[in-house]
């Protein structure tokens, strides 16, 4: 097996395992919410980070010239992941939060192992790329997106996804903890990309290295 096809069928399989973790945790959390369940950013994110295993697989198979949009969709996604699991271990887990995922094995799956696979997949992958820096703030458009949809429901439904951004707080404490997080995409997003070598491997489909993006 070729590592483009082996890569393939990794993706494949971890996007099989976003979806049986977030199968499972709907399933022992009814009834579910789905405007609120579908707002942690762990499930969205999660959700987002299968998408782009399926197609990326998809890509391998067929042999699919690189580009830099699918460049930076793949490095916005293992960003995410990795936030993500950064987040998670860093601020909830301390404060016995489930992150929205309280089944304890898909607690692990969605916050532990995706990040990580996300992380060796952007990094070791054959149809790897470094994205051009002035991109970066592409992949916090997202994010901040998230966070003022957050916001204003926080305002008026009063939920919100994570402790740390309940403006029951005052908004001051909402706006440091936001801007921390923000901090912390934009450096987990340009450390990514510094570890981020551009893969040497010829595509197998064409038999040359297909032109990739360059900062």
């Amino acid at each position: 097996m070729n590592p483009s096809t082996a890569t393939a069928a990794l993706r494949i399989g971890a996007a099989a395992l976003v979806v049986v973790a977030i199968v499972a945790t709907m399933s022992a959390a009814q009834p579910v919410v789905l405007v609120n369940f579908f707002g942690y950013f762990t499930v969205q994110g999660n959700v987002l980070g299968a998408v782009v295993a399926v197609v990326g697989a998809i890509r391998l198979l067929r042999g699919a010239p690189r580009s830099t949009a699918w460049t930076v969709v793949h490095w916005a996604a293992a960003t995410y992941l990795a936030v993500v699991g950064v987040v998670y271990w860093a601020v909830l887990a301390p404060l016995g939060a489930a992150g929205g995922v309280a089944v304890p094995w898909a607690n692990i799956v969605l916050h532990a192992v995706t990040p990580v696979l996300a992380i060796l997949d952007l990094l070791l992958a054959p149809d790897r790329e470094r994205p051009p820096l002035r991109l970066l703030p592409v992949v916090l458009v997202y994010p901040l997106v998230w966070t003022i949809v957050v916001l204003i429901r926080g305002a008026t439904d009063g939920w919100v996804p994570y402790p740390f951004l309940d403006p029951s707080q005052g908004y001051g404490v909402v706006a440091a903890w936001a801007a921390l997080v923000a901090g912390v995409f934009t450096g987990a997003a340009a450390l990514l990309r510094l570890a981020l070598h551009p893969s040497p491997v010829v595509h197998a489909a064409s038999g040359t290295r297909p032109t990739g993006s360059r900062a």
